[in-house]
């Protein structure tokens, strides 16, 4: 069967061969509610659809309109089973209940590297921040370079990041973009990290070549749903 968990993602789980990030808009705070749990009543409703999915994760957007959806595969091929199979009975049941739903966009990542939690940290995310990073066209190889460059940054600047528990280093599988998923104590210490002075690593971050964007967004972890 499925359960709910309050328990964020191990997005280090070396089971994960595919990683989906979509978002969803829904227009209001009220209505974010409402969708998370029309998705959390829908799945409870049924056995969890295949072993191939780890788990799904719903988050709400703090600018009170957008829902962000992560889930966790075994592979590519296990989701597009699951479609052909599952999804759009899921998806019927959950537009019935809020009506509206915006579908924005479905991307496919495969997980680079990792600022790991460290030993020891048993914080709970505050916050989450996906950080979308676009690359010109043809600088797609360049992509696992520029996230080891902004690793090792954070490992030169440990006290510019004491409230960053976790960062993860997506790369889309179409070659366009890498997405990161940082994990934050809470928006104030993301605050206090942004308005800091920017050191020379940061600056050669930013202007990498091939680099054409970023696009940040704010997040807090809603519901987990996982096999029970």
């Amino acid at each position: 069967m499925t359960r709910r968990t309050d328990t964020h993602p191990d997005v280090t789980d070396p089971r994960v061969g595919a990683t989906f990030f979509s978002t969803w808009r829904v227009g209001t705070p009220e209505r974010q509610a409402r969708a998370v749990e029309a998705v959390a009543h829908t799945w409870e409703r049924r056995p969890w659809p295949t072993a191939g999915l780890l788990g799904y994760h719903l988050y709400t957007g703090h600018d009170g309109s957008t829902l962000l959806h992560h889930s966790r595969w075994t592979s590519e091929q296990a989701y597009e089973a699951f479609v052909r199979t599952h999804r759009q009975e899921r998806n019927d049941e959950i537009d019935t209940a809020v009506p509206g739903i915006e579908r924005q966009w479905l991307g496919r990542y495969r997980r680079h590297r990792s600022r790991e939690r460290a030993a020891g940290d048993t914080r709970v995310p505050g916050l989450i921040v996906t950080v979308r990073i676009d690359f010109e066209p043809g600088a797609a190889e360049h992509r696992a370079d520029w996230a080891d460059l902004v690793l090792k940054s954070l490992a030169d600047d440990p006290d510019g990041h004491r409230g960053l528990i976790a960062a993860h280093f997506h790369l889309s599988t179409d070659g366009t973009h890498v997405l990161n998923y940082a994990e934050w104590e809470s928006a104030r210490a993301y605050d206090e990290s942004v308005a800091a002075p920017e050191k020379e690593s940061w600056e050669r971050v930013r202007t990498y070549p091939g680099v054409k964007g970023f696009t940040g967004s704010r997040f807090t972890h809603a519901v987990g749903l996982v096999p029970d």
